[in-house]
């Protein structure tokens, strides 16, 4: 648990329901930055708040980090995704969608974590009819994907002062997607209702070269995928989190049979980190016990993962997992430093921002 000499938690009241959280990519390493999507349940009002880490001599604690805040972004409407990338152009960006169903690309100076420019789609033209549920920012920040519940695919990239779109498949809401995630430069994978998962292709006709139904046991599976990882070394194994705890792994050479990491399957086997929605889930680095070419092919890499009854756990194929915080409120959002794979910033129901530091060696945590 948190209290143990290889963890430590702190938490930092907010006075806003924090929805989101995400590490910031800074251009020195003395730099930390965090982005959070903050929701004013008084005045309805959401935003993208930055905030700045770091430490003091002079403080109470010196051991505990001091969190600023640094600037803010006002939405337009509640805040249904977040996601960062590296710098480009000078800039590091990040990618916001909204219950109103509007994207918006923020450009913030990695110096003083301003955000010195915001570029979003017409809102009189919304690229999505409904909640915008996921977006997922490429690496290098000039394009994203998003999802929505109205079964619409859109391609968003930055043109000359504004966000150029393009609709990749609108299925006009037979089957709502619910997450997203890139797996390449070109491909990525998609999750929604029972869960389905597909895999895109932009380069191909309509996008869509593969999809996993969910009908394990050859009988069909309920549930709905919350959140999708894949590894940048093994784009063909695409990580799951979604309903009643469900965590599993597809891999596109085997591709009608998903192999289960946590939660029970129909037939009655497996082992669960938890009984509700599992909100989101990501490989985890600092998990990692070899290097990934000593490791086999087949065998999945740890991934961590949060969820609604306030879990937050390391998730290893064949092992017991490994429970890091156990909350008493839900745990709605979690990133994995990706400069400091042993510090985990996480966003706790009751208005919190929640910073977990491991020891440094990864074997600590096992």
């Amino acid at each position: 648990m948190a209290d143990s000499g290889d963890l430590q938690l702190f938490r930092y009241p907010q006075s806003k329901f924090v929805d989101a959280v995400r590490w910031l990519h800074p251009v020195s390493a003395f730099d930390r930055f965090i982005a959070t999507a903050v929701h004013d349940t008084d005045d309805a009002s959401s935003a993208v708040e930055i905030h700045s880490l770091s430490f003091s001599p002079e403080s109470r604690n010196p051991n505990k980090p001091l969190l600023h805040l640094r600037s803010n972004w006002p939405s337009p409407s509640r805040i249904s995704a977040l996601r960062t990338s590296e710098t480009h152009q000078k800039h590091v960006v990040a990618a916001v969608s909204t219950f109103a169903g509007s994207v918006h690309f923020l450009f913030v100076d990695p110096v003083d974590v301003s955000i010195d420019l915001e570029l979003s789609n017409d809102e009189c033209q919304p690229m999505h009819n409904g909640p915008v549920s996921a977006v997922d920012l490429q690496s290098g920040g000039h394009e994203c994907v998003s999802v929505g519940e109205d079964g619409r695919v859109n391609l968003v990239s930055v043109g000359e002062g504004r966000l150029d779109s393009q609709q990749l498949h609108d299925n006009r809401g037979l089957i709502s997607y619910t997450a997203v995630r890139w797996g390449s430069q070109a491909e990525f994978a998609t999750g929604g209702f029972g869960f389905g998962l597909q895999w895109w292709d932009k380069r191909k006709p309509g996008g869509l070269v593969s999809q996993f139904k969910g009908n394990w046991d050859q009988k069909n599976t309920t549930g709905i995928v919350h959140s999708i990882d894949i590894h940048p070394s093994r784009k063909h194994i695409s990580v799951v989190g979604g309903s009643s705890g469900t965590v599993f792994a597809w891999d596109l050479r085997w591709q009608q049979q998903p192999i289960l990491l946590s939660g029970v399957s129909l037939s009655g086997t497996g082992r669960s980190t938890c009984e509700s929605e599992i909100w989101e889930i990501q490989y985890d680095i600092h998990a990692q016990t070899s290097s990934i070419s000593s490791t086999s092919s087949t065998k999945i890499l740890p991934v961590m993962a949060c969820s609604e009854d306030g879990i937050l756990a390391v998730i290893e194929q064949g092992k017991p997992h490994t429970e890091l915080l156990a909350e008493d409120c839900a745990i709605n959002s979690f990133n994995i430093d990706p400069q400091n794979p042993a510090d985990v910033v996480c966003a706790l129901e009751w208005e919190s921002i929640g910073i977990l530091m491991r020891a440094k060696e990864s074997a600590s945590v096992y």
